[in-house]
């Protein structure tokens, strides 16, 4: 409970800046696209955590890092050998970070055309939502609610960079 309260305001940061690029996105501001542009590079690029060497256990306090791949339910739990799930945890977290980062673009029209937006969403989070299962921890919680959301943008056909809703 208390990993959950740490995250407390963290969640409200993503809510408040979730629910303000929805407004800006439906209303059709300019702003609006590169916000959300921005909060799908930092989704994939948090991501690559999994890369980074965990911080001096003094230093972190007292939360636990959840970043290790090494710490996998699927190691202990279901007894797959630790180079494979690395591998695998590896090439997924490529493919979150490179998916998102040309969601991005493509939210914008920047490089990747805005017809690829959607697809490109939908492959991010999904990998998002396996690596997070791969190596849960409830910190991921809020990665959940980040790849769920995004999720619901899509299919909701609430918005796409080619107008509102989906063509």
């Amino acid at each position: 409970m208390k990993t959950l309260m740490e995250l407390l305001p963290l969640a409200i940061v993503v809510v408040v800046m979730g629910a303000g690029t929805w407004f800006l996105l439906t209303r059709e501001w300019a702003i609006g696209p590169w916000l959300l542009a921005g909060l799908l590079f930092a989704h994939g690029w948090v991501h690559l955590m999994f890369v980074f060497p965990q911080p001096d256990p003094a230093a972190a306090g007292s939360t636990a890092w959840p970043f290790d791949m090494g710490g996998s339910w699927l190691i202990g739990g279901a007894g797959l050998d630790i180079g494979l799930v690395r591998t695998v945890g590896m090439a997924l977290m490529v493919v979150v970070f490179a998916g998102f980062t040309l969601a991005a673009l493509a939210s914008v029209g920047v490089v990747v055309p805005a017809g690829w937006w959607a697809g490109l969403v939908v492959v991010s989070a999904a990998g998002s939502l396996v690596l997070l299962t791969m190596f849960m921890s409830p910190l991921f919680l809020l990665g959940y609610a980040i790849d769920l959301a995004l999720l619901w943008l899509v299919f909701a056909s609430v918005w796409s960079p080619t107008g509102i809703g989906i063509p």
